[in-house]
């Protein structure tokens, strides 16, 4: 499992940490950089794949000129936070990754340089656990043998055919000829396993290829994906028992017919009798059953970001939706995170949600962002006794809170959340 997500010079970040559980929610007003945590993890999820820093950073094209991989959000001279003001100086930003596997703690960091001449290259790496360096890289020029001999793979810092990739895209790439150790493995799975769903009703109208079982990005092959939870009855239970709950529709089952050319449609079968295809379904009972085919897919992956998870679905079922993924996420084999404006969400979460749920603030003053946890605003875990998460997320107390909390002097208004509690 991720415990925490370092940024340090990336974006708005000057050096801020997200703390992670099983479910994981943040908060935060516009443009105060909550879709920077995302992208982030797109980076991590990129070099996971294999990709070149320009690749990853830019966007990649597959063989036949498709798209393959979607750029990092924003102009590639913003990556970085805090750029050399003099010409030919270089500047840099790492991601570190806080891992626990069992009782063992990993963490996995990169450090990215971005020359004005030359572009993006992987400055250092490391994969470490809390007892020794699983591999690091090395500048043979500035260690001595036995000091490099120590790290069990070593990689040469900058070679120039190789800059612009990272050491562990090379491990990656090597891992088709030999077997990578258990940390590497591991480390290999949970980069590659990140999936970023952003539900598309559109799209998840579409009919899809039999066989295509992976849910896309924009909820594509959701008709196959259903299809492949209900070929098995457990899977088949669960879905529909969600079902019951999430969606004012009253299903009994779901149809998967095929057109001439072999497409899978998804049809619901209400308990009327009525046949209801995909076309004619609402907007908010395809996001559900895009989350759901998500969670409860076979195919599933193990890390799943979410952004406004509340886009669509009334408020009123809001707490059901978060009632199953907290029931998914405690069985420890999938995260999710989420990004969410709704004060419904706040309201429902449970308590070891709302351990996990931060704050992402960005004062009037200053450009740089700032994450913490709401757990640790004042005397908040006694508060949310008296009053709701909602309550005080939309009459702003939260945001009053950070500020005062960060040293903004414009918060003198600010009411005592003791007084609040004893009222």
């Amino acid at each position: 499992m991720i415990t925490s997500l370092r940024m340090v010079n990336f974006k708005n970040f000057a050096d801020e940490t997200l703390r992670l559980g099983p479910f994981t929610v943040i908060i935060g007003a516009n443009a105060s950089g909550k879709s920077n945590i995302r992208d982030a993890f797109r980076f991590l999820h990129g070099i996971g794949r294999g990709y070149t820093l320009a690749e990853t950073l830019g966007g990649k094209l597959g063989s036949g000129g498709q798209t393959e991989w979607e750029p990092i959000r924003g102009a590639i001279n913003e990556i970085v936070r805090f750029q050399k003001l003099f010409p030919g100086e270089s500047s840099t930003f790492s991601i570190e990754l806080g891992l626990k596997l069992g009782e063992e703690r990993e963490s996995f960091s990169i450090e990215v340089e971005l020359d004005p001449n030359t572009g993006f290259a992987v400055l250092r790496e490391e994969l470490k656990t809390e007892s020794t360096v699983n591999y690091a890289t090395v500048d043979h020029s500035k260690v001595s043998s036995p000091e490099a001999d120590q790290y069990h793979w070593v990689w040469r810092a900058n070679p120039p055919a190789d800059e612009n990739i990272g050491g562990f895209s090379k491990l990656r790439a090597a891992a088709t000829q030999f077997p990578l150790d258990r940390p590497q493995a591991i480390l290999l799975s949970i980069l590659t396993s990140m999936r970023f769903l952003e539900p598309s009703p559109s799209r998840m109208r579409e009919p899809s290829i039999p066989g295509a079982a992976v849910l896309g990005d924009f909820g594509q092959n959701l008709p196959t994906v259903l299809e492949s939870i209900c070929a098995d009855p457990d899977g088949k239970m669960s879905l529909m028992s969600w079902i019951a709950e999430l969606t004012p529709m009253d299903v009994l089952d779901f149809k998967f017919p095929r057109d001439p050319s072999g497409r899978v449609y998804l049809q619901i079968v209400e308990r009327n009798g009525r046949m209801v295809m995909a076309n004619s379904a609402s907007d908010g009972t395809l996001r559900f059953l895009a989350i759901l085919a998500a969670l409860l897919s076979p195919n599933r992956g193990g890390i799943y970001f979410f952004e406004e998870i509340d886009t669509g679905i009334h408020p009123a079922r809001l707490w059901l939706l978060l009632d199953f993924i907290e029931r998914e996420t405690a069985k420890g084999d999938v995260q999710v995170i989420t990004t969410t404006h709704s004060p419904a969400v706040l309201t429902w979460m449970n308590d070891s949600t709302f351990e996990h749920t931060s704050v992402v603030y960005r004062d009037d003053y200053w450009s740089d962002s700032v994450i913490r946890p709401i757990a640790g605003l004042y005397n908040l875990r006694e508060l949310r006794k008296s009053t709701t998460l909602g309550e005080l997320f939309t009459s702003n107390w939260i945001g009053e809170a950070m500020k005062f909390s960060e040293g903004d002097p414009d918060t003198d208004h600010l009411d005592d959340p003791e007084d609040e509690d004893e009222s």
